[in-house]
């Protein structure tokens, strides 16, 4: 059996979200560029299109609506609901379309991406109005439901591709969760701290269902990382925003270089410059110098864009930003 992580060591993708609204010109540059192309998302279509409204959709069971102040989870299913399943059936007959064109059905690994359940957690309300993160019960459901739909998704692109397929869950308010920081209701009534321990089991559960059906998963980490839930979680591989990374993450990156097969080193911006390519990959050669890692492990990265670049004025600039930042790296781990 093939290895559905080989074509991304060494190799380039996307983080998720690219500009636009329209699905087959985003996917149609997406499948021509990439060896591991992912399906995009284009969240300037609006309500319902958006990362957090995208992963609400995939939920098993659990209907959601919007509310003054945001997604509001526990109700019946609502315009916005049916729009997101609209959004993303599109995209998924506008994915399979440009696989087939490019005749690559049968083959190759494909990527897809969605919120993961810490990060739903922050982001959906309960029928009361407080965030999700408020309620340990109700995180737990989040999470069941959502492994679920994703093990419906995975097997859905999968069908439709004939493809491998590799999950990314994006975490980015994985800090705010465990550190007590996701905006509560009333000052007087905060969202409490989770341990770093439940956290990591929350995320953890998702993984093993995703795992379960066949599929590798990453994590895509661009806000400020919490090592002690990521080491506790047995995700094939990270995608973590390399420009940000202070001494302080240095052990805890080291860790996930050296223990798992895929380490996606974000290092193109969002928002193409004048820079260098060597400019920009200079970030991870001071990484990986001043951990101590060697070199040679530069080979096996996959470079991605910082984040989500749906304000871009065009994702094809920033996808040869990373191939040209891939050949330094290749040079550099050489010297």
């Amino acid at each position: 059996m093939s290895d559905p992580l080989a074509p991304l060591v060494g190799g380039v993708t996307g983080i998720g979200s690219v500009p636009g609204t329209d699905p087959r010109e985003a996917t149609a540059t997406v499948v021509g560029e990439l060896e591991v192309p992912f399906l995009p998302e284009l969240p300037n279509r609006g309500i319902g299109a958006d990362m957090i409204g995208r992963s609400a959709g995939l939920l098993v069971d659990i209907g959601f609506d919007v509310s003054t102040t945001g997604y509001r989870i526990g109700v019946p299913d609502g315009r916005v609901a049916r729009l997101a399943d609209d959004y993303l059936e599109r995209d998924l007959d506008a994915f399979e379309e440009a696989y087939e064109v490019a005749r690559r059905r049968g083959s190759g690994t494909v990527k897809a991406q969605v919120a993961g359940p810490l990060t739903l957690a922050a982001g959906l309300e309960l029928p009361n109005g407080h965030r999700v993160a408020r309620d340990r019960g109700a995180m737990r459901d989040i999470a069941a439901s959502l492994a679920e739909g994703l093990v419906r998704h995975v097997a859905d692109l999968r069908r439709r591709c004939g493809a491998d397929v590799v999950l990314q869950l994006d975490e980015p308010s994985m800090w705010s969760v465990v550190h007590g920081t996701v905006p509560a209701l009333t000052k007087l009534d905060p969202v409490r701290a989770i341990p770093a321990i439940e956290a990591a089991e929350l995320l953890a559960a998702v993984v093993d269902e995703v795992h379960d059906a066949g599929a590798p998963v990453l994590v895509h980490l661009c806000g400020p990382i919490v090592w002690d839930v990521v080491r506790r979680v047995p995700v094939d591989g990270a995608l973590v925003d390399v420009t940000r990374l202070a001494a302080a993450d240095y052990e805890g990156f080291g860790e996930l270089v050296e223990s798992r097969p895929v380490i996606g080193l974000g290092l193109a911006p969002t928002v193409p410059g004048r820079r260098s390519a060597a400019d920009l990959a200079a970030p991870a050669l001071r990484v990986y110098d001043e951990i101590g890692l060697p070199r040679r492990d530069l080979t096996r990265a996959t470079v991605t864009p910082v984040c989500g670049s749906p304000g871009s004025p065009g994702i094809r600039p920033i996808l040869d930003a990373c191939k040209d930042i891939r050949t330094v790296l290749a040079e550099s781990s050489v010297e």
